[in-house]
């Protein structure tokens, strides 16, 4: 357990245990961040604590379920954005609860516009991030008759160029 639990209030407590059992990893550490940033609490920490409540609350913690990656499920999502797609793109993400991960993403029509799909974490047991990205976003593309884009599928890589990038070119 994280040294700082014991010197949140009563209902800061209470917020950061309900924003963990419903899952809402930020919002947890937003409320231990903002209550002990005063003592000298930084994000790392703030994490620390959050990560700590994580295991303490174990089971009881309503997961949120990964992004379904099936073809139908992507199209429905494609299909509500608002704009024709015009490609689909793989992109490397990180931060530091999740490490890296993938955010499948459907380039539209019209400058610089683009409307989520669905964000691959990693999964115990299961193939890397890049490849299952790689699968469903040419899976979503060929179904759309549109290209798909993922510039480093095997290693993440945050400053790997864009679809957008590559086709207006220097």
């Amino acid at each position: 357990m994280s040294g700082w639990w014991p010197y949140l209030e009563e209902r800061t407590r209470g917020e950061v245990d309900a924003n963990v059992l419903r899952d809402r990893r930020l919002r947890a550490v937003k409320a231990v961040l903002e209550a002990l940033r005063p003592l000298g609490v930084g994000l790392f920490e703030a994490e620390q604590v959050v990560h700590a409540r994580y295991e303490a609350l174990g089971d009881r913690v309503r997961r949120t379920p990964p992004d379904a990656l099936d073809v139908s499920s992507l199209a429905a999502r494609a299909e509500a954005l608002p704009g024709r797609v015009a490609a689909v793109e793989a992109v490397w993400d990180g931060d530091t609860v999740h490490d890296w991960f993938v955010v499948l993403v459907a380039v539209l029509d019209g400058p610089s516009r683009e409307g989520h799909l669905a964000t691959v974490y990693h999964r115990s047991g299961a193939a890397a991030p890049g490849t299952v990205a790689a699968g469903a976003g040419q899976a979503l593309a060929d179904h759309l008759g549109v290209p798909f884009h993922f510039a480093s599928p095997e290693a993440p890589d945050d400053e790997a160029p864009r679809r957008r990038t590559l086709q207006s070119g220097p």
